[in-house]
C-alpha cells in the first residue's frame, strides 16, 4: 500500500514564557481565500515576529487568521504605519521593474529621494541594482542568457542581507538554467505586470510619500485590510496580478459592462511580504523522470479535474497547482518558515507529481501534524492569457489515515490519463476520465460520504471498461482493468437490496479448469489471461454479450451465454455458481420489481472486477413472499454441487437444466418453463407439489434474469422449506 508523508514539522505551538501580556487579535481581512488573502496574513504574522515580537503565533481559525503577539489591534495598526521596515523587493532583470529608461519610475524614484530611516536599506539595494546596471551597461532588460545569469550572479553577492529573500523567492539560480517558483510568476513579473514596481508604488501610496504635506490614506486602508472593515474608495486602476481574480476587473467585474481593478494597496504590500517565505524552498528532486528537476514547496502540475470549474482543456494552458496549508493551532514563525521550506508531500516513494496525487496522499495522512485542511489554487490561463490563482477545493487532512484504494489502479491509470490527453483520443474517453478524476479527488476527500463515493467510481471504472471494449482505438491504448481487492467491496458496500444483488452478479464464476468469470460479459477480455487482456478482433463476442439496453434483458442474454458455453464444453454442472450468494431478501425485492435496475447494472459493472471477502454476512431483513413458480425454477436452476451442498441432492444424484426452459421464459410462456421445472425435480426426487403452481407472478423474462442470481445457501435452504407439500427427504 502507498504511504503518505509531508517531511513537515509538526505545527503544534511551543510552549514559551513572556513576561509581558499576549493579545489576541482576528485578522477577519485575512482569509484563505484568495491567494493575496492568504498571502496577507504570512506577511502579517512574519512581519510582526521579525521586527517586533519573535514570540509572536499564528493560526487559522474558521476562516480567518488569528494573531497571538505583544501587540493589541491599535498596536498592529501603530506598528505598520510607523515602524514598519519594508522588504526591499526589487528585480532589476525585469523590464519594467523602474531600472530601465522606459519604466514607470514614479515608486523608485520617490523611495531612492526619501530620507526616512526605514527606507535606508531599501535605498540601498536600488543604489546596487542602479551601479549593477551602469557597469553592464543595460539600458534594458537582458534577454542573453549568459549576460542575465552573471547579472544575478552579482547581484546575489552585492545586495545587503534583506533583499535577497526577495530575490529567492522570485527565482532559483541552478547549474543549468534559472527556474521560477510559479507563486511569483517569471521571476517576479506576471506579463507585463511587474510585482516590485507595483509595490513601491504602493508604498509610496499608503505613506504618502510623493506629497508629505497631504494626509496619507495609509491608516483607512490599512484597518479595511486587517479586519475586513469596509472602505468607501478603494484604489482604482492599481493591478493586483494573479493573486486576486476577483479584484482583477474586467468584463461582467462591476455594475457595468466592464470594471477596473479595485484593490486596497495594503492587500498588495502584506501579500508581497507574504510571497517571501516561500525563500530558498525549492528542492531537488530525486527520482524524477525529469533531469534535473525542482520542487517547490506544496507546488504540483495542474490537473483539471476535481472540481466544476476546471476541465482536461484547461491543463495545457495551466502554470501550476500550488495546496496551501491551514493549521488551527498556534504555530511559531520558525515553525512556518520550516513547513514552507521543508514541506513536501509523497505518495509512496515519489513526490506528488499533480493534484490528484496530493489530494490522494492527503488522504492517507492523519491530522497530527497540526494540518486541518489545503487550499488548492489553480495558476489557470484566464481573462485572455492572463494567469489567476483559482481557488479550487479545500481539502482536509482525516483524523486517521485512510486506504489509498486508488493505488490499485495506478499503472492502468496513468496510461488511460496519457490517452486521455493524446491529441488522437476520443471525446467520449476525454470525458470519462475527467469524471474519473473528479471521483478521485472526492474519494480522497475525508468530508463525503465513503460508500456512495466508492460506489461511483466503480461505476465509472465499469463504463470505462465497456466503453473501451467497443472502441479499437482504446484497447490498443489501453489495458483491461485490473481486478480489484476486496477493500474496494468493502469500502463501496452499503447492503442496500440493489448492492447485494450486484455483488451476487458480479461474483459469478466458473470452474478452475473453465473459469467463466462475469467480467467476460461485460467486456471482450479473455477470461483465462493473468494479467487481464483484451481478446483479438475475432473472438470479441465469444463471452461478451452486454449492451446498453435494461438490466433484465442484459441477463437473460448472460444466461443463455453461459449455457451455451456449457454445452459447448460439456461442463459436468450449471455455470451458475458465485460467491457471495444474495439473501432472499434481496431477491423478493428484484422479482417484485422494487429495485432501482440501472443502479444495479452499473454497480454490477464495476464490482465485476472486485474480489469478494471470504466471509460476506448480509444483514438479516424480513424476506417478501417469493413466488412458487420462481422457487421451482431456481432449484433446478441451482448447481448441482450447491444442492448437494445443501442437503437437496444425494452424491450420485444428477438434476440438468431443462432444454428450453430459459427461451421458455423470455418469451413469457412462464407456464410451460413452470411444468418443465416441476417435472425435472420430481424425477430428481426432490419433494415438490402434486400439480405445478399455476405461473402467476413476475414476467418471465424477469424470472429468467433472476435465475443468474447466485443465492446464498441459507436462502437455497429456505426456498426449499417453503415448497408445499415435501417428500420424505427433507433440507436439512
Amino acid at each position: 500500500m502507498n504511504e503518505a508523508s509531508t517531511g513537515l514539522p509538526e505545527m503544534a505551538g511551543e510552549n514559551h514564557q513572556d513576561d509581558g501580556m499576549k493579545h489576541r487579535v482576528s485578522l477577519k481581512g485575512c482569509t484563505p481565500t484568495p491567494l493575496a488573502s492568504y498571502l496577507k496574513a504570512l506577511g502579517i504574522h512574519r512581519l510582526v515576529a521579525e521586527q517586533k515580537d519573535p514570540e509572536a503565533r499564528g493560526w487559522w481559525q474558521g476562516e480567518h487568521f488569528v494573531l497571538e503577539s505583544s501587540l493589541d489591534e491599535a498596536g498592529l495598526t501603530r506598528f505598520f504605519l510607523e515602524e514598519y521596515r519594508p522588504t526591499p523587493v526589487i528585480a532589476p532583470w525585469n523590464g519594467g521593474s523602474g531600472f530601465y529608461p522606459k519604466d514607470k519610475k514614479d515608486g523608485i524614484d520617490v523611495l531612492r529621494q526619501s530620507d526616512v530611516p526605514r527606507y535606508e536599506v531599501y535605498r540601498q539595494s536600488i543604489a546596487v541594482g542602479e551601479e549593477l546596471l551602469r557597469s553592464l551597461a543595460l539600458t534594458e532588460s537582458p534577454k542573453d542568457k549568459d549576460v542575465k545569469a552573471r547579472m544575478l550572479l552579482r547581484l546575489r553577492a552585492e545586495l545587503p542581507e534583506a533583499a535577497l529573500a526577495w530575490m529567492d523567492a522570485a527565482l532559483m539560480l541552478t547549474s543549468e538554467d534559472v527556474r521560477f517558483p510559479p507563486l511569483l510568476g517569471t521571476g517576479g513579473n506576471d506579463g507585463r505586470l511587474d510585482f516590485t514596481n507595483n509595490f513601491m508604488q504602493r508604498l509610496v501610496e499608503v505613506f504618502g510619500l510623493a506629497d508629505p504635506g497631504e494626509n496619507a490614506p495609509g491608516p483607512r486602508f490599512l484597518a479595511e485590510s486587517l479586519d475586513g472593515r469596509a472602505t468607501p474608495s478603494l484604489a482604482a486602476k492599481k493591478a493586483i496580478g494573479q493573486f486576486s481574480p476577483g479584484q482583477a476587473g474586467g468584463p461582467n467585474a462591476g455594475t457595468g459592462f466592464e470594471a477596473d481593478s479595485l484593490i486596497n494597496p495594503w492587500d498588495f504590500i502584506l501579500m508581497i511580504e507574504g510571497a517571501l517565505l516561500f525563500a530558498a524552498a525549492a528542492t531537488r528532486r530525486l527520482g524524477r523522470e525529469e533531469p534535473g528537476a525542482l520542487a517547490f514547496p506544496f507546488t504540483v502540475r495542474p490537473k483539471g479535474s476535481g472540481q466544476g470549474g476546471v476541465g482536461l482543456a484547461d491543463e495545457a494552458q495551466a502554470r501550476a497547482e500550488i495546496w496551501m496549508p491551514l493549521w488551527e493551532r498556534p504555530a511559531s514563525l520558525e515553525a512556518v518558515k520550516a513547513l514552507f521550506t521543508e514541506g513536501r508531500v509523497t505518495l509512496g516513494r515519489r513526490s506528488a507529481r499533480d493534484g490528484l496525487d496530493f489530494a490522494r496522499a492527503l488522504g492517507l495522512l492523519a491530522a497530527d501534524r497540526g494540518i486541518a485542511s489545503f487550499q488548492r489554487y489553480a495558476f489557470m490561463m484566464r481573462s485572455g492569457k492572463a494567469y489567476l490563482a483559482t481557488p479550487l477545493n479545500r481539502h482536509r487532512v482525516p483524523r486517521s489515515p485512510q486506504q489509498d484504494l486508488a493505488s490499485e489502479l495506478d499503472g492502468w491509470l496513468w496510461r488511460l490519463q496519457a490517452w486521455a490527453r493524446s491529441d488522437t483520443a476520443p471525446n467520449r474517453i476525454r470525458t470519462l476520465t475527467h469524471r474519473l478524476e473528479s471521483s478521485l479527488f472526492a474519494l480522497a476527500d475525508a468530508t463525503g460520504p465513503r460508500a456512495a463515493t466508492v460506489q461511483k467510481l466503480l461505476m465509472l471504472l465499469g463504463e470505462i471498461q465497456h466503453y473501451a471494449g467497443t472502441s479499437p482505438a482504446t484497447r490498443e491504448k489501453l489495458p483491461p482493468l485490473p481486478p480489484l481487492s476486496e477493500r474496494w467491496f468493502l469500502a463501496a458496500r452499503d447492503n442496500s437490496p440493489e448492492f447485494r444483488i450486484a455483488a451476487a452478479l458480479a461474483g459469478l464464476t466458473g470452474s478452475k479448469r473453465h473459469p467463466l468469470p462475469m467480467r467476460a460479459h461485460l467486456a471482450p477480455v479473455d477470461p483465462n489471461a493473468k494479467p487481464p487482456q483484451w481478446l483479438p478482433d475475432g473472438a470479441r463476442h465469444q463471452y461478451a454479450t452486454w449492451h446498453h439496453g435494461e438490466l433484465v434483458a442484459n441477463l437473460v442474454a448472460v444466461l443463455e451465454k453461459r449455457l451455451l458455453l456449457a454445452a459447448q464444453k460439456d461442463l459436468s454442472d450449471k455455470p451458475l455458481a458465485g460467491w457471495p450468494g444474495a439473501d432472499l431478501a434481496a431477491l423478493g425485492a428484484f422479482l417484485a420489481g422494487a429495485t432501482d435496475d440501472r443502479r444495479i447494472a452499473r454497480l454490477l459493472a464495476g464490482l465485476a472486477h472486485c474480489r469478494a471477502p471470504e466471509y460476506t454476512d448480509w444483514p438479516r431483513e424480513e424476506a417478501g413472499p417469493v413466488p412458487a413458480t420462481f422457487t421451482l425454477l431456481k432449484l433446478v436452476a441451482t448447481p448441482e454441487r450447491q444442492l448437494r451442498r445443501c442437503g437437496l441432492l444425494a452424491g450420485q444424484d444428477r438434476l440438468p437444466l431443462p432444454a428450453g426452459l430459459v427461451p421458455r421464459l423470455a418469451a413469457g410462456r412462464t407456464d410451460e418453463a413452470v411444468r418443465l421445472a416441476w417435472r425435472r425435480l420430481r424425477i430428481a426426487g426432490l419433494g415438490v407439489p402434486g400439480t405445478p403452481p399455476a405461473g402467476i407472478g413476475p414476467p418471465g423474462a424477469r424470472l429468467a434474469a433472476a435465475l443468474l442470481i447466485p443465492l446464498e445457501d441459507a436462502a437455497i435452504r429456505q426456498l426449499y422449506r417453503n415448497l408445499e407439500g415435501p417428500s420424505d427427504r427433507q433440507a436439512s
